[in-house]
C-alpha cells in the first residue's frame, strides 16, 4: 500500500512563540481574575451565611477559614486559565456536555455512575499500572477526602458539636444551627466521630511515603521529577498528617505537653498546603472530572459502533467523534500534522521511518 503524501510530504512547521501576545495574556489573566473573585466571594459568603451570620463561627479556626478562600481563589483561576487553551477548552467542551447529556443517559443509563465509581472513586486505570501504586493512591485519596469532608465543614462553622454538660459525654451534631445526631464520646461511633481526623493520617501517611519512596528509587521517577512539583505535595502531607497525630497523642498522653507549638506547626502546613495545591501537582484534582466526561463521550460512541479505522492498516484506532475532535485540536494549536491522528501508533511509526529513509537518509538501507 502506497504511503499518503500528505504524510510523507508533512514537515513540523517552524517553532513559533511558546507563548500568547500579551493582549491575549491580559485577556485571560482578567478573565482568570475575576472568576477567582467571584468563587472566593460566594465562598465568603457561604461561610458567614452557613454560620448562621458567625454565631457558630470558632475565631480560633480563622486562619484555616482564609486558607480555604485563597484556595477556591487559586483553583477557579488555575482552571480558567486552564480552559482557555484550545486543548482544553475542547475537553471541556465534549467532556461537560457528555456529562450533562440527557442522551447520553438514554443510550447508557448505568455508564455515568460506573466511570464516576472506577475512574473517580477507585481509579481502576492505576490498577494496569501498578497495584502497589494503585492501593498508595487509593490510600491517599480516601484519606484526604475523609480529611476535607471533616475539616471544610467544621472550619466554616456549618459543623458543630454542643453538650449540654459542657464536657460530655453526651454531644448533639449540628449542621448549619439544626440537629442532625446525637452520640455519646464514650462509644464506638462517639470515638469515630472525634478521630475521623486521625483515621485519615493513617490512611494517607503509608501511602505518601510509598510514593515518596519510589520517587527517591525508581528512575523512571527520579529522571523528570521536579522537587516543588513532585516532592513537595507528599512531604506536605506526611507533615500534615503526622502533626495531626502528635496532637491527638499530646492531649491524650502528655497532659496538653507541646500542644501549642504542634498545632501552630499543623496550622502553617495545612495553611500552605491549601494555598499550594492550585499551582502543584494536586490541581489534576479538579482536573479530572472533565477526564470522566470525555471517557463517557469515547463510550457512548463505541456503543453507536462509531470506530475510525487507521487509514493505513484498517486497525481501529479509537472512536470517529475522538478522532474528529483530536483533529480539531491539532488545527487549534496550528500543528500541522492534524492528518496524523488518522492512524494508529503502529503505522504512525512506519510512516515516521519511511519519511526519515525518504528526506534524511536517502538511499540508506
Amino acid at each position: 500500500m502506497s504511503e499518503p503524501t500528505e504524510v510523507l510530504a508533512a514537515a513540523p512547521p517552524p517553532p513559533g512563540p511558546s507563548e500568547a501576545p500579551p493582549p491575549a495574556r491580559r485577556s485571560v489573566a482578567a478573565r482568570a481574575t475575576l472568576a477567582g473573585t467571584a468563587v472566593s466571594l460566594l465562598l465568603i459568603a457561604a461561610i458567614v451565611l452557613g454560620s448562621r451570620l458567625l454565631r457558630d463561627f470558632d475565631s480560633a479556626l480563622l486562619p484555616y477559614a482564609v486558607a480555604t478562600v485563597f484556595l477556591a481563589f487559586g483553583v477557579a483561576y488555575r482552571y480558567t486559565v486552564w480552559v482557555s487553551a484550545p486543548g482544553a477548552r475542547r475537553l471541556f467542551k465534549k467532556g461537560f456536555g457528555s456529562f450533562f447529556s440527557a442522551a447520553n443517559f438514554k443510550k447508557a443509563p448505568t455508564a455515568l455512575p460506573k466511570m464516576i465509581a472506577t475512574y473517580l472513586g477507585f481509579q481502576k486505570f492505576l490498577g494496569a499500572r501498578s497495584r502497589a501504586r494503585w492501593a498508595a493512591h487509593q490510600l491517599i485519596f480516601w484519606g484526604c477526602l475523609l480529611a476535607a469532608a471533616i475539616t471544610f465543614p467544621l472550619t466554616w462553622g456549618w459543623f458543630t458539636f454542643t453538650s449540654d454538660s459542657g464536657s460530655g459525654p453526651g454531644y448533639e451534631m449540628r449542621i448549619w444551627g439544626f440537629k442532625v445526631l446525637g452520640f455519646n464520646a464514650l462509644d464506638i461511633l462517639g470515638w469515630l466521630m472525634f478521630h475521623g481526623l486521625d483515621i485519615a493520617a493513617v490512611l494517607v501517611i503509608p501511602g505518601a511515603c510509598y510514593f515518596l519512596w519510589r520517587r527517591m528509587k525508581d528512575r523512571g521517577a527520579i529522571t523528570g521529577q521536579r522537587f516543588a512539583y513532585d516532592l513537595l505535595p507528599l512531604i506536605c502531607l506526611i507533615v500534615i498528617s503526622v502533626t495531626g497525630l502528635l496532637l491527638t497523642f499530646s492531649s491524650i498522653f502528655l497532659h496538653g505537653g507541646g500542644y501549642e507549638f504542634l498545632a501552630i506547626l499543623h496550622m502553617v502546613s495545612v495553611v500552605f498546603t491549601l494555598i499550594y495545591i492550585p499551582f502543584g501537582k494536586f490541581f489534576h484534582i479538579v482536573q479530572r472530572p472533565a477526564a470522566v466526561g470525555m471517557q463517557l463521550f469515547k463510550y457512548t460512541a463505541r456503543q453507536d459502533e462509531q470506530v475510525f479505522p487507521c487509514k493505513r492498516c484498517g486497525e481501529p484506532v479509537d472512536t470517529a467523534p475522538y478522532v474528529e475532535n483530536l483533529r480539531g485540536t491539532m488545527k487549534d494549536l496550528d500543528l500541522g500534522f492534524d492528518s496524523w491522528a488518522e492512524y494508529c501508533p503502529r503505522c504512525k511509526r512506519v510512516l515516521r521511518g519511511t519519511a526519515y529513509l525518504a528526506h534524511v537518509k536517502k538511499g540508506f538501507k
